[in-house]
């Protein structure tokens, strides 16, 4: 299948990897200031964006992107993501040189054991809303993704902007993002991904909790936390000069 990738810079390559519903010009001003470090890869996952829709499972999405980065590569996951980079750094290490994870956990949705998530109720009303009423469900969960944040106003327009920029995604590729959030669960593999991570919390995310992010932090045998204050689940759009600084601090 085809991925559509944008890329820009030059020298250390970073692949971007967007959240559920979105594509990889959702990175904005944050994509173009690394580029002046990176040779930075927006990737739009299958099915959303530009990119050919089929492969809508976590290890088939892993798979595409694996085939078409020969690596080794620095990879940046957002939420959903965070989650498919945490899985390509398990299945193919010898791609992966280092990890950024923002806004991510290894279990999206809430368990017996795992609280710091969101319930399961949350995100099966999406999935139903996704079915009677796709572009409501769409921008509700935008909604949520900037809720607390500096600037929530003039956050939530400029997201909108950006969805708008490449279309909407397709609804098989939304269905399936939907059932890895609600179905992955990678605590028990994070003792095997040993490159090393830096993982951005935003203080007021209320969609993947700085809490959850600590335990990932914390189990991974070669990360550390960075929580940027005032910032929601969008913390790469509120506060770009933060979360680049970390990013080139990090890499290198």
């Amino acid at each position: 299948m085809t991925l559509h990738v944008n890329s820009a810079g030059d020298v250390a390559p970073l692949v971007m990897l967007h959240g559920w519903g979105m594509h990889g010009g959702i990175w904005g001003g944050a994509a173009e200031r690394l580029a002046q470090h990176f040779r930075v890869h927006c990737a739009d996952l299958p099915g959303h964006g530009r990119s050919e829709s089929g492969r809508e499972r976590l290890d088939a999405i892993v798979s595409v992107l694996a085939a078409h980065f020969a690596g080794p590569v620095n990879i940046c996951g957002w939420s959903l993501g965070g989650q498919v980079a945490l899985r390509w750094a398990q299945l193919h290490p010898q791609q992966v040189k280092k990890l950024v994870l923002v806004a991510s956990t290894p279990c999206f949705v809430q368990r017996a054991d795992w609280r710091c998530a969101i319930a399961n109720e949350v995100l099966q009303g999406f999935a139903n809303a996704l079915e009677q009423n796709y572009p409501l469900a769409l921008k509700r969960f935008i909604a949520l993704q900037v809720r607390g944040s500096e600037n929530e106003r003039a956050l939530l327009q400029e997201m909108r902007e950006r969805m708008a920029d490449s279309g909407e995604p397709d609804r098989a590729a939304l269905r399936g993002g939907l059932e890895i959030l609600r179905d992955t669960d990678l605590r028990g593999e994070l003792a095997q991904i040993a490159q090393p991570a830096l993982v951005i919390a935003g203080e007021r995310d209320t969609l993947t909790p700085p809490a959850a992010s600590a335990c990932l932090a914390q189990t991974l045998p070669n990360a550390r936390m960075v929580e940027i204050r005032g910032a929601a689940h969008a913390l790469f759009l509120s506060h770009p000069e933060e979360f680049v600084k970390q990013i080139t601090d990090f890499i290198g």
